[in-house]
């Protein structure tokens, strides 16, 4: 957990500060005594959350209930985080049917799973004179996985190498893909 350390009473040496109380009324610029004052009188801690500013931005808090809230909102944060695997599948120009086919059905597991997937072709020797064959092939790839992804970044060459991503569907888009191939077939 990464929690940034806050200047609090005593440590704040600025001599003044924007001012907010515990119910975030705004009480304005007051000198920092002053600002202790009020936290003291209220049993409350003075907690600078804002030190870049001009004046910093102080308020009137517990500084334990803070730190706890603090730490709430970051595990809230990191589990709302979706964490995508990026998965790399790599072939040759000569690749048989048969092979493609075993690609496509690893490439199809690494969708469903909800992985990203980089698919590649190496282009050996002189084979760089035909490259648009590999294109060619990367797209024919990407016809196989129609109904578990589409296409995130088109098939284009890079150096020695074709490459082109696909993603996995979100559900909408899942959908409305289906939607599109059942009115494609009654046509």
């Amino acid at each position: 957990m990464i929690i940034k350390e806050f200047q609090i009473n005593e440590e704040i040496k600025d001599a003044e500060v924007r001012l907010i109380d515990e119910k975030g009324t705004a009480l304005g610029v007051v000198s920092t005594a002053k600002a202790l004052e009020l936290a003291e009188s209220r049993n409350l801690d003075l907690i600078n959350i804002s030190p870049t500013a001009s004046p910093p931005v102080c308020k009137i808090l517990d500084y334990g209930k803070f730190k706890y809230e603090l730490l709430k909102k970051e595990k809230e944060s990191k589990k709302n985080q979706q964490i995508v695997n990026l998965k790399e599948i790599r072939m040759s120009m000569r690749v048989e049917e048969h092979d493609l086919n075993i690609k496509a059905k690893s490439c199809r597991k690494f969708l469903e799973d909800g992985d990203k997937v980089k698919v590649s072709v190496r282009f050996k020797g002189r084979e760089i004179a035909y490259s648009n064959k590999g294109v060619e092939l990367l797209n024919r790839f990407a016809q196989k996985l129609e109904d578990v992804g589409q296409i995130e970044k088109e098939a284009k060459l890079e150096g020695r190498s074709a490459v082109m991503f696909l993603k996995p569907y979100a559900d909408k888009d899942k959908k409305q893909h289906v939607k599109q191939v059942s009115d494609e077939q009654k046509a």
